[in-house]
């Protein structure tokens, strides 16, 4: 029994992928709300929440929700998509980005990524567009942005109206604007895995007023604020509305958020000096006049080394390090189509893997995450 024990101690702590900043504000916060927030005042964190945000992203609206999926969902419904619809996005994403498109009767068109940025490559979404075509989704992966411009001028050019899925991207910019501001409308994701978070939640955000008022509207059972009767829904809508527990975490997040994003990007540029060296690797873009949120630092392996996601996981298990996996191709999820020609979001995924990022990590916990990077490339 006595060398169980002994060799369960010699265990590494256990290194996790990702966990959120909570301090002594968020929990004051979310306690006066839990005991106060209720009746007149049951939409004061949400009001104030909303405000913060539209404030930092730089959009004239912002609707808090219960989840991005929800923002997404609401939003393109807004938009009108609807059976026999399409809608294009990359091949590599979750799921997230997807389903609303399924759930409002529409079909994803997955196009390929670029090899550098792992988003969504604009000329192969040109070359996708047809007459059934209702939006161009552009999800801003692990913090990576979008070539904004190009799908801007392409959207602009065919009258197809580009959203984002900025889930990943709070403390992105993309010359001067904040991902999510750029689109339609932009979605956020409040997860507890988030740069920001409310433990589940996101927010829709936009800047044109009409959009606006249809999703405050959808996201209130399809009451307008405008209707004087009770209980009158005008419409049939959804229950996506964010709770003001959660809306109190996020205010507290809001007042410490350069600081979070601060956080993540050390963290970020840390790991990136450590693997500098390495040969056939290489870590998350940031183009010049290009800002990374850094939520979630990426490492894809040259094809010559011989590294398979597949050796990084057991090696990160040995070392009692959390692995998280890139994304699949949604194309090769058993709901959807295989779409061959999207070669770089079937490879890429293969030879990649993300790694620990959390606010309080320390130097001595990223060196033991790039040792066993060194392992697996047989530099120790």
């Amino acid at each position: 029994m006595s060398g169980q024990i002994g060799a369960a101690s010699s265990k590494p702590p256990l290194i996790l992928y990702t966990k959120p900043s909570i301090t002594e504000l968020e929990t004051r916060y979310a306690a006066d709300a839990a005991a106060n927030g209720w009746g007149e005042r049951c939409y004061d964190y949400i009001n104030r929440f909303e405000a913060a945000f539209k404030d930092h992203v730089g959009t004239s609206f912002a609707i808090a929700t219960s989840s991005c999926t929800g923002a997404l969902h609401m939003g393109m419904a807004a938009l009108g998509i609807g059976p026999g619809d399409e809608v294009i996005l990359a091949d590599t994403n979750w799921i997230a980005s997807a389903a609303p498109i399924i759930h409002l009767g529409a079909r994803p068109v997955f196009v390929d990524i670029r090899p550098d940025s792992w988003c969504i490559d604009p000329d192969l979404v040109e070359a996708a567009i047809t007459p059934r075509t209702k939006a161009i989704l552009a999800v801003h992966l692990y913090g990576n942005l979008c070539d904004m411009e190009c799908l801007l001028a392409i959207g602009e050019a065919h009258s197809i109206p580009v959203i984002e899925d900025a889930a990943e991207a709070i403390g992105s910019e993309y010359f001067g604007r904040r991902a999510g501001s750029m689109g339609r409308f932009g979605a956020f994701s409040f997860h507890g895995t988030k740069t920001v978070t409310t433990g589940e939640g996101g927010m829709l955000v936009t800047n044109d007023p009409v959009l606006y008022e249809q999703v405050l509207t959808l996201s209130n059972h399809g009451r307008s604020r405008g209707q004087s009767k009770q209980f009158w829904p005008d419409i049939v809508g959804f229950k996506y509305k964010m709770s003001n527990i959660q809306a109190a975490l996020g205010c507290a997040q809001m007042e410490r958020i350069e600081s979070l994003i601060r956080r993540k990007r050390e963290i970020f540029y840390y790991y990136r000096g450590r693997l500098r060296d390495l040969r056939g690797v290489v870590m998350n873009p940031e183009p010049s006049n290009v800002v990374n949120g850094a939520w979630m630092p990426t490492v894809v392996f040259d094809k010559a080394a011989g590294v398979t996601r597949e050796k990084l996981c057991s090696a990160f298990a040995a070392e009692n390090i959390d692995a998280r996996a890139f994304f699949h191709p949604l194309s090769g999820l058993p709901m959807f189509e295989r779409v061959p020609k999207n070669r770089n979001a079937s490879d890429i995924p293969t030879r990649a893997i993300n790694l620990p990022s959390y606010h309080d990590m320390t130097d001595q916990e990223q060196d033991r995450v790039v040792k066993t990077i060194q392992k697996v490339m047989g530099r120790l």
